[in-house]
């Protein structure tokens, strides 16, 4: 049975972060969980640290010093992964506005599917967003318009952060490249898969904003995504990605 890694970043997360894992852990496939949190003050690392001797060999956890941004999070994540020998590895977020419920569907869209990369999109057909006020929807659907128009790339939920990626992904895309840390990490990834030639399938979820903790979204964030979006589209004309045979 091919080995599956869900990679979830944290800081501050005490609120949800015993209820993620155990959620994860009660699906009907297995998957693995690596926590990397970022020094939350909070005690989140405390409460992942007291679960690993219930999980052994399928609950761990690294830390790191201070918040250094969502994407070296799941960098640091990836090459874990990566050593340890994985074949999938998910990117998935601890406040349950995923559901890890489709974390099965996206891992389906790659193993049984075929796929290389699946995104767990908000807008494949049409707009499935609970909870969130209506400007953060239509700022959040129109970046996703803004990035397809720029980069070329065909996906609707461009900005989305639950993913599933096969592991041959990962090792090609060059990960020590990537260059940006926060919003545009999650299109910066997208695009150097498809630069690449792997195939891509947008799987359809409904996303629920967080019920509980803090969100950690920004004006800085979505500053990093509309200029990075530019930079991987001139960038890309000096470039070669060479495909996949």
């Amino acid at each position: 049975m091919p080995s599956k890694l869900v990679i979830i970043p944290t800081y501050n997360e005490l609120e949800n972060i015993q209820k993620i894992i155990e959620k994860v852990f009660s699906l009907k496939e297995s998957f693995d969980l690596l926590i990397v949190d970022d020094g939350s003050p909070d005690g989140t690392a405390e409460i992942v640290k007291s679960l690993i001797p219930k999980h052994p060999d399928r609950l761990f956890i690294e830390e790191r010093k201070g918040k250094q941004g969502l994407g070296t999070a799941y960098i640091h994540g990836f090459k874990w992964g990566l050593e340890k020998g994985y074949d999938y590895l998910f990117e998935m977020d601890a406040d349950f506005s995923h559901n890890p419920e489709d974390l099965v569907r996206l891992y389906y869209a790659c193993e049984k599917e075929g796929n290389d990369v699946a995104i767990g999109s908000r807008y494949a057909t049409g707009v499935n967003v609970v909870n969130w006020p209506m400007g953060r929807v239509l700022m959040s659907y129109y970046a996703s318009v803004y990035v397809r128009f720029v980069t070329g790339m065909p996906f609707h939920d461009s900005t989305a952060g639950f993913k599933c990626y096969r592991a041959e992904v990962l090792k090609t895309i060059q990960l020590d490249q990537v260059r940006f840390k926060g919003y545009a990490f999650q299109i910066e990834m997208k695009f150097r898969a498809w630069k690449y030639g792997f195939k891509v399938k947008e799987v359809p979820i409904i996303f629920t904003d967080r019920q509980e903790g803090t969100s950690k979204m920004s004006s800085s964030i979505f500053k990093e995504a509309f200029f990075g979006v530019i930079y991987l589209r001139l960038s890309a004309l000096f470039k070669k990605y060479p495909k996949r045979a």
